[in-house]
């Protein structure tokens, strides 16, 4: 549905200046029409796809390229120029939004639970040093050099296999 809404607006941009047009349509160079609706898809598509400016960038090159050819149908060089910029304006703004939302730290694995502070929920009755914690939707063993009790906040400082090694929050060195 996206997609044909978008069809439909092209057809009625590049239909309404062609109709209104002092010169006849023979006179325009076709080339120079299909790269500028090239380019103009080109541009809507970088808005709708991840690319990081890929698409985008080829787009302002066949828009400049196109309006080039049609200047001969007189078309000031000005208006062309400034076209281009202004395209190159909102592709840089676009890529500017796109990297904006990239990721910036990882938030799984080792380097996700390393750092991460919570509650012990329940320590064994044998041992002091050993329990469970409950810590991204899952359930852990954990052990500790000094001894826990439930609801302790604990920061994991390092990961063996499926125990993790934490510590009391107040207790963390830098390097532990």
């Amino acid at each position: 549905m996206n997609s044909r809404c978008c069809a439909f607006f092209l057809i009625l941009l590049l239909s309404g200046p062609a109709l209104a047009a002092d010169v006849p349509l023979m006179a325009v160079n076709p080339v120079g029409l299909w790269l500028i609706t090239l380019g103009i898809a080109f541009l809507i598509a970088e808005a709708a796809l991840p690319n990081y400016g890929v698409i985008g960038l080829g787009g302002i090159i066949m828009f400049v390229i196109g309006a080039l050819i049609l200047s001969n149908a007189e078309l000031p060089v000005p208006m062309i120029i400034g076209l281009g910029l202004l395209s190159a304006l909102l592709l840089i703004a676009l890529i500017v939004r796109a990297l904006k939302t990239r990721p910036r730290h990882a938030v799984s694995g080792d380097a996700g639970l390393v750092g991460s502070v919570t509650a012990v929920t329940t320590v064994q009755t044998d041992n002091a040093h050993h329990g469970w914690v409950q810590l991204q939707g899952e359930h852990w063993q954990v052990h500790s050099a000094t001894p826990l009790h439930t609801g302790q906040p604990v920061r994991v400082v390092g990961r063996h296999g499926l125990l993790l090694k934490v510590a009391a929050t107040g207790a963390v060195r830098h390097g532990e």
